[in-house]
């Protein structure tokens, strides 16, 4: 399905999945719809699976905001406990649209919790209480953290997932990768297809060396090897250091949120020669400034001492402060303002999640769940970028029940292009 075809479908009102491959822009889209919902005033409530997906699109995550915390189980008592809370019935109150980015590591038993809290606040025992769900969501990248060993329990198996009525909008266009053998690779992946021409292509790429004007981003697999490699590389350097402090406001627990979830450090340490990684998207008059995931060097320090970028491009960037938010529709509850860099000497696989990357020295050498060869490999924008240090066959795995639920939900999707009816809310007219 098309983007124009997909945004026909939620501005109708179905409940919707929105999915598709790595660099299909999903993210894009959603953005875009959220940027519509705020601009008709439709009240958006805009969440994601976890923290660092949240900051992602300027929301919180669906725990924090539906009130159920870490709790695996919600008693009758602990909902009626949570209608009595005065900020959550104001926030419910306006809430006509819910939005969950990452659904595929949202565990199947809380988007039924979820479920039960809206019902219970909308006194509606519709799903979700008769609020439009759009989950957002690729299920071959990272699953649900399950403990003990145990199976993850994705999503889809929920007690509600039938009765939502969704409408599966599946994107087929390809926004990251701009070759054909890249394309190839990812896709076998996918289809659980993994040839010897395909093992070969990936394998073609061990031990290559960087060109001089080519510094990749390491990923790795645990955070021990990341955080070593940095705090080295950045002592190497024999320049003065530059610290950057955080800084935040509002309301001092979602403010912790922030800190913790976002990518940049509270601390930013930097000295000329690092090599950084912007983590955020900026955009000026339509055209992409930097996107998350891209790298390059401090060359020097401008304006208030702010740090001077040169992205492989040769382009310089002063990077001054951004923020990141948590708000509703009437005000900002939470902010954070840091520099949008990180060092990106190494970093981990599971934080790379929604990067572009030009370039990156990838270890999969010590690969040990579904899904991890292909988060790490689709973070390229080309098989030339990419630097193989090391494999293992639980890289090329991806979880066999997704790819029998994923040819499902392309059979949906084909079903839901013929299902496209004039883009109308009740409040807000027309969407074109």
């Amino acid at each position: 399905m098309k983007q124009k075809e997909a945004l026909a479908i939620l501005a109708a009102g179905h409940n919707v999945l929105l999915t598709g491959p790595a660099g299909s822009g999903k993210t894009f889209l959603l953005n875009q719809y959220i940027a519509h919902l705020k601009k008709e005033g439709i009240g958006a409530a805009i969440t994601a699976s976890t923290g660092i997906a949240a900051t992602h699109i300027g929301g919180r995550t669906i725990h924090s905001w539906a009130g159920i915390g870490i709790k695996d189980r919600l008693s009758p008592g602990d909902i009626r406990a949570l209608t009595k809370r005065a900020y959550l019935k104001k926030q419910f109150a306006k809430t006509e649209v819910l939005i969950i980015d990452e659904i595929s590591m949202l565990h199947a038993h809380r988007l039924d919790m979820v479920n039960k809290v809206c019902q219970a606040f909308k006194k509606n025992s519709l799903p979700f209480g008769g609020i439009q769900v759009v989950m957002s969501g690729d299920f071959f990248q990272l699953p649900p953290i399950s403990s003990g060993g145990e199976e993850a329990e994705f999503v889809y198996q929920a007690d509600v997932w039938p009765e939502m009525d969704l409408r599966v909008c599946y994107l087929d266009e390809q926004h990251r990768q701009n070759d054909k053998k890249m394309t190839r690779i990812l896709q076998s992946l996918r289809e659980n297809a993994v040839s010897p021409e395909i093992v070969g292509l990936l394998k073609g790429r061990m031990h290559q060396e960087p060109k001089a004007d080519v510094r990749p981003v390491r990923l790795f697999t645990h955070n021990v090897n990341v955080d070593s490699i940095n705090n080295a590389e950045l002592g190497k350097i024999d320049a003065p250091e530059f610290n950057y402090r955080m800084t935040g406001e509002g309301e001092k627990k979602l403010v912790e949120s922030l800190k913790k979830n976002c990518l940049v450090p509270e601390n930013l340490v930097l000295k000329k020669g690092a090599l950084v990684m912007f983590v955020k998207n900026k955009f000026k008059d339509e055209k992409v400034v930097y996107v998350n995931g891209t790298t390059g060097t401090v060359v020097g320090f401008g304006e208030d001492d702010f740090p001077i970028v040169r992205l492989n491009s040769g382009r310089d960037i002063l990077a001054v402060p951004e923020s990141w938010t948590i708000d509703n529709e009437e005000k900002i509850l939470a902010k954070i303002n840091q520099i949008p860099l990180r060092l990106a000497w190494a970093i981990t696989v599971h934080k790379s999640q929604g990067m572009t990357l030009e370039a990156a020295e990838i270890d999969l050498s010590r690969s040990f769940g579904y899904g991890m060869g292909y988060v790490a490999l689709s973070r390229l924008t080309s098989l030339a970028g990419l630097y193989l240090a090391g494999i293992n066959d639980m890289a090329y795995k991806l979880d066999p029940r997704v790819a029998a639920y994923d040819r499902e939900l392309l059979l949906l999707s084909e079903r839901a292009e013929g299902d496209i009816k004039p883009k109308i809310f009740k409040k807000q007219g027309s969407l074109v």
